[in-house]
């Protein structure tokens, strides 16, 4: 009798511009990395993870990470495109509707601090199976920009599949 086991695949740096993120009062304005296409690969879910660095003197406030997916095979809700961009969602309601939210991180006013992602299943947020094409998009309220080093910010992105053995 064969068993089934999951199997990873290796992790990926997301593309999303982090760098300078400025901050958004209302969580609405933020960062749209590029679309993971799933159509091909056909992964059963994508775990998520990274790290994200405040700027120098934040106020104490919040990272939010979102997942966001393509509404049918070509159009994406509000304001997006499955392209890595500056994003700003029409209202909070919308956003609210239209995405996902896969992690809130508590930030304090420590200049330059890193704070974790941690693993995250895209899949638990649709109801168990992954969208075909998905964005990640991360807002932030620490009054000041992020931090402006590239390096300082990653998201990453690993694929799950099963396997028989």
């Amino acid at each position: 009798m064969a068993d089934r086991k999951l199997a990873y695949v290796a992790s990926g740096s997301l593309t999303i511009t982090l760098a300078s993120l400025a901050t958004s009062s209302t969580l609405v304005a933020g960062a749209e990395s590029d679309a993971i296409d799933n159509s091909t690969n056909k992964y059963l879910d994508y775990l998520i993870s990274g790290k994200i660095t405040t700027g120098t003197s934040p106020a104490a406030g919040r990272i939010e990470v979102w997942i966001v997916a393509e509404l049918e095979d070509a159009s994406w809700p509000d304001v997006f495109d499955g392209t890595g961009s500056a994003e700003t969602w029409t209202t909070a309601d919308i956003k609210a509707a239209g995405g996902q939210l896969a992690a809130t991180i508590i930030t304090d006013t420590t200049s330059n601090q890193t704070y974790y992602v941690g693993k995250f299943s895209v899949a638990a947020l649709f109801g168990g199976s992954c969208p075909r094409k998905f964005v990640v998009f991360v807002t932030q309220n620490t009054t000041v920009n992020l931090h402006a080093t590239a390096g300082n910010h990653a998201l990453y992105s690993q694929g799950i599949y099963e396997t028989i053995v």
